[in-house]
């Protein structure tokens, strides 16, 4: 029995925060990041629209980028005493996936977070709250899906976690909030959208319901990305829905390899983390290559170059002109072509080579291997990932 899992209501275009005056309850508490949400007064927004609608409203800040379980623990104490019946999360994907893990434990205290790494093994939620997200980004579309990721700190794990209890019930899409982002935010989360779209429609889970939703967010990120990047905001406009399409694709289709390698190499160096956005842009053109040996999933990479309007006279010619398109979208964004040009060499050669065996032994076991169309050995993971660190031809 197959399934397909959206949240209840999707509130969309300009002006949608007004929405939250709508919602029947008495306690929200809602949880933000850094500061970019209260600085261009979006959170205020936020806050009196559901004072307005009578209920008492407390704050959980400063969501740190890739969100550790330690924050997830403090903000389901924080609701544990409050008492929420919304738990309300805007920004981008940190803040909005931090505080989908905080609702399992606010309302399962005595649940550990090893017991839900294992995907789809969530207990019920909805016993004491309802949830809602605002994104400020246009990429993760954490607002539709049924995941989210946080991270290990002490083991260098990002773990995605995976269950449809976590979709959120209602997903406030308003480009007003994404017109804030820098440059260098559109281009990553840009191209993560881009990533998710790809890798649903080749996913071994995708359908009838999933496909189109894929495709057209294809289309629409190679039609506005680079405006948006460049500062057009109406083109901005188009990429947060794209997004969002995108994610309600991959919640139910899943993903692939391009996604475990990127949770698997994002927090495993030590002098900072390759941002997950930017790691989907560098593995996307390499996995599609590897990929292709599959000939179900070479077919389906040829319609997407199809409906992206590329040409070429066989299946071979097209995959290739997809891989050429995506390759030259990184350059017009500025972003890097491996993990070595990664901000000007943050990941040393001899520290990538010693954490090889066991990052590519992580990336098999990532919850978003199964669904990829080819599923590597542990040597050609590793080869992967050397492609994907040096820049080189795959030719396996």
């Amino acid at each position: 029995m197959a399934r397909f899992t959206l949240p209840r209501d999707i509130y969309w275009g300009k002006g949608t925060l007004e929405t939250l005056k709508t919602l029947k309850g008495n306690k929200a508490i809602v949880v933000v990041g850094g500061g970019s949400m209260k600085r261009f007064g979006f959170l205020d927004k936020v806050v009196n629209n559901l004072k307005e609608a009578g209920m008492e409203v407390q704050l959980f800040e400063n969501v740190e980028p890739d969100p550790s379980v330690e924050t997830v623990m403090r903000g389901a104490a924080a609701m544990r005493e409050f008492q929420p019946d919304w738990i309300i999360a805007m920004g981008g994907g940190s803040p909005i996936d931090a505080a989908k893990a905080m609702w399992v434990f606010y309302e399962y205290p005595e649940t550990s977070f090893e017991e839900i790494i294992q995907p789809f093994s969530f207990p019920t939620l909805r016993q004491k709250a309802k949830f809602l997200a605002i994104p400020s980004t246009s990429g993760t579309a954490t607002e539709v899906t049924a995941f989210s990721v946080i991270t290990d700190y002490e083991k260098g794990i990002k773990y995605p976690l995976a269950d449809f209890n976590i979709t959120p019930d209602v997903a406030v899409v308003d480009p007003e909030l994404a017109e804030t982002m820098p440059k260098k935010l559109t281009a990553h989360t840009g191209m993560d959208a881009l990533t998710h779209a790809i890798e649903a429609y080749v996913s071994t889970l995708h359908c009838p319901f999933t496909d189109p939703l894929a495709i057209q967010a294809i289309q629409m990120v190679f039609k506005y990305l680079k405006n948006s990047y460049d500062g057009d905001m109406a083109a901005r406009e188009q990429m947060h829905y794209a997004q969002c399409l995108a994610g309600m694709a991959f919640s139910n289709a899943l993903l692939g390899i391009v996604h475990s390698m990127a949770h698997k190499t994002g927090a495993a160096y030590k002098n900072g983390h390759i941002v997950h956005g930017c790691a989907n842009a560098m593995y996307l053109p390499k996995v599609i290559k590897y990929n292709s040996k599959n000939p179900e999933a070479a077919k389906r990479y040829a319609e997407i170059a199809l409906a992206a309007g590329l040409t070429g006279e066989t299946t071979e010619e097209l995959v290739e002109a997809l891989i050429q398109k995506i390759r030259a979208y990184n350059v017009s964004l500025n972003i890097p072509s491996c993990i070595k040009e990664y901000e000007n060499g943050m990941v040393p050669e001899d520290e990538f080579l010693e954490k090889l065996p066991r990052v590519a032994e992580l990336a098999i076991g990532d919850a978003c291997t199964g669904s990829n169309p080819r599923i590597p050995t542990q040597e050609e993971m590793e080869k992967l990932l050397k492609c994907c660190y040096y820049d080189l031809e795959v030719d396996f």
